[in-house]
């Protein structure tokens, strides 16, 4: 059933420009991390990080498999989090599939430092979440259950967000060298410290 949460005054209520302005920055800011990972051979948590191991393994694009991978999760949001939710969350990690199928073809960094990558790269990640947090969408997989969790149970969605991808990063030794499994767990901490101190329940209201 959707969420219980008691609807905002109509003052504080979003206008469908002001969603569209901020779920388009917010998949941009997170298309813009996942270059800057995928750049310097990193990973991340959650369906974009089940994503990257299966394009590391197969060399299949990272945009056609976060969508597939995420595929499974909007029944759980259609019936946990609600019509708009999924919707929106639908629009998004499809633009973000196709973001990072052209970025390829407009932006190359010649050299980049895994460390800034980790650091700049989960700033963004955290940033772009608690865009589209904020205007009642997400990116699919784990962020749609950490937000769940966070409305229906109060636990914080950094802190849960950082426990399944911590998991996911973690899953990356199989794959990848321990040295970049290392900056990417850095990756993740900062994106989910962001999340945790910046996306508390109640503190925003407006959708």
């Amino acid at each position: 059933m959707p969420l219980p949460d008691a609807p905002p005054p109509p003052s504080l209520r979003h206008g469908t420009f002001e969603d569209a302005q901020a779920l388009f920055a917010g998949t941009l800011f997170v298309a813009m991390a996942l270059m800057l990972f995928n750049q310097a051979g990193l990973l991340v948590g959650g369906t974009a990080g089940v994503a990257f191991l299966l394009h590391y393994v197969t060399g299949i694009s990272f945009g056609k498999l976060f969508f597939a991978v995420n595929l499974p999760f909007y029944w759980f949001a259609w019936t946990r989090m609600g019509r708009e939710f999924t919707v929106k969350t639908f629009l998004c990690v499809g633009l973000l599939s196709l973001l990072t199928e052209l970025f390829p073809h407009v932006l190359h960094v010649d050299y980049l430092n895994p460390l800034f990558a980790a650091v700049l790269g989960g700033l963004l990640l955290g940033t772009g979440c608690l865009f589209l947090a904020r205007h009642h969408s997400s990116l699919g997989g784990a962020t749609v259950v950490s937000l769940y969790l966070q409305h229906r149970y109060g636990l914080r969605a950094g802190m849960v967000q950082m426990m399944i991808d911590g998991t996911v990063v973690l899953a990356a030794l199989f794959v990848v060298p321990m040295e970049r499994v290392a900056y990417s767990v850095l990756a993740v901490l900062v994106m989910s410290g962001f999340l945790w101190i910046s996306h508390r329940p109640g503190r925003y209201v407006g959708h």
